[in-house]
């Protein structure tokens, strides 16, 4: 049976079990989320169920903070199972019960703080199109020795990607041991230096979506100036740690999610917004760079123009 003309929370679970991570009747499907985020826990088992019986639901009480381990028996279903999707409060990304499992061969789909907006808007669309976008952007990006980004807000910033590859975030997740966050649909870069100037005036944690501007100056890979006291203060939290490192300029992204039209106030979800570009400070370990840091800050820039060695880059929209 098909939701084909169910609820948008029940098509767009449909998405994230056919389309994202391609399940088939003779695999297993753990879902795994807790007590707050039940509801779409509960539409993605029965979207699995409609698959395979080789599915499960696991529940447990939210975690105090993103990157906290899940109780042991959730970690021994993720390892054991064929396909995992975490929508949970606290972010199971960066944890070793999520590392374990795509060892042992699982292929996994994390949606961290999901809300039910965000799924319904993130993931009620056809994720192959969203591969397209992803495809084009990377065709115009890579291998260009410099990538300049300019927007009406006072924007004018160039980065050198380097020996850093380009990598895309397109949801689809049909390799055993692979992992994506979903939604999906960015084309992102941890770039070897940075200079210039970059507005945010979209969405920004901790402001969520913005109603003023916030500036930022960089020089040399580093951000030397930030003109939001809250921001301020976080990184200069994150440099008692590790000193200049948590300055670093992190990402350059490429929004490619052609359902996301209109921010919202979630990053998970407006850093994918077709036609934006997200530039992040602090770590980038884990996107292909080599800077370690307890902090990533997105913020979103709107209506950017994005130049691949003076070429003007078309942006999915």
């Amino acid at each position: 049976m098909s939701h084909a003309d169910g609820t948008p929370l029940e098509r767009a679970a449909e998405t994230a079990i056919n389309q994202c991570l391609a399940l088939r009747s003779n695999e297993s499907c753990a879902v795994v989320t807790d007590d707050d985020r039940l509801a779409i826990g509960e539409a993605l088992y029965e979207a699995a169920h409609e698959v395979t019986e080789d599915a499960v639901l696991v529940r447990y009480p939210p975690g105090s903070q993103h990157g906290t381990e899940p109780p042991t028996p959730v970690a021994a279903t993720m390892r054991s199972s064929d396909v995992v999707l975490c929508p949970t409060t606290m972010s199971l990304s960066h944890t070793r019960a999520r590392s374990r499992a795509n060892e042992a061969g699982a292929r996994i789909a994390t949606l961290p703080g999901i809300t039910e907006e965000v799924f319904r808007t993130g993931l009620n669309t056809d994720y192959r199109e969203i591969e397209s976008a992803c495809e084009a952007v990377l065709d115009a990006v890579e291998g260009a020795d410099e990538i300049r980004v300019t927007a009406p807000a006072g924007t004018d910033i160039t980065f050198e990607p380097g020996a850093h590859e380009w990598l895309a975030d397109t949801g689809i997740v049909h390799e055993a041991g692979v992992m994506s966050n979903l939604p999906a649909g960015e084309v992102f870069v941890s770039p070897e230096t940075a200079e210039g100037t970059y507005v945010v005036d979209g969405t920004m944690m901790p402001h969520g979506l913005l109603d003023r501007e916030l500036r930022f100056e960089v020089e040399d890979g580093l951000v030397t100036e930030i003109s939001d006291d809250n921001i301020r203060e976080q990184v200069e939290r994150g440099a008692e740690e590790v000193g200049e490192d948590a300055y670093n300029l992190a990402e350059l992204g490429i929004g490619t999610n052609v359902a996301v039209t209109e921010l919202v106030g979630s990053v998970l979800l407006d850093e994918k917004a077709a036609g934006t570009v997200h530039i992040a400070i602090g770590d980038d370990h884990g996107i292909g760079g080599d800077t370690q840091a307890p902090l990533h800050l997105d913020g979103i820039l709107r209506d950017p123009t994005v130049y691949a060695d003076g070429e003007e880059v078309e942006l999915p929209q």
